[in-house]
């Protein structure tokens, strides 16, 4: 038997990436778009959010931070979890239909010891865009930001309010 030496080559795993999550993200929308239209429901992603052809993301650019997004029988919101950030940092504007909430985060640290002297700086934005659904009282749209987190309430008007008429089901003879 020879006793020759083998060189084992290990593999690295793939590095994750943000175009790996947003990849893995796509497909899950799409998963769970097809599942939803089977009930005649209308997609999220296609009622709120408003895809970006291209997006330019430069060492500056922050993630976006994920928005969940809920509704009930008074209103939609809009809820990103947002720390290290200050009301003063975060503009949300409408247009037309779109609804736009932006970020600035500027951070900078300086200590001087006597041994050592320590200075940094992180600065990145982010932006996204929400086409507003039908039956929102645009002049009602509120926003409050507190502990990290930013909410952004948008009633419904008196028309979409309408309560669902409940038809019974009955056995067939």
């Amino acid at each position: 038997m020879a006793t020759t030496p083998v060189e084992v080559k290990k593999t690295v795993p793939a590095p994750t990436t943000p175009d790996t999550w947003r990849s893995f993200r796509t497909e899950m929308d799409r998963l769970f778009d097809r599942f939803s239209n089977g009930f005649g429901m209308p997609s999220l992603r296609r009622m709120f959010d408003v895809d970006v052809p291209f997006r330019f993301e430069t060492a500056l650019t922050m993630p976006n931070p994920a928005i969940d997004v809920t509704e009930d029988a008074d209103a939609y919101k809009l809820t990103a979890e947002l720390p290290g950030m200050a009301e003063s940092d975060i503009e949300v504007a409408l247009t037309d239909d779109m609804l736009t909430i932006k970020g600035e985060k500027k951070q900078e640290q300086e200590k001087k010891e006597k041994n050592y002297y320590l200075s940094e700086r992180s600065f990145g934005s982010f932006r996204r865009s929400f086409a507003l659904p039908d039956g929102v009282d645009r002049d009602k749209i509120g926003a409050e930001f507190a502990k990290g987190v930013l909410t952004v309430t948008l009633p419904k008007a008196a028309e979409a309010k309408v309560e669902p008429k409940k038809i019974a089901v009955k056995a067939a003879a």
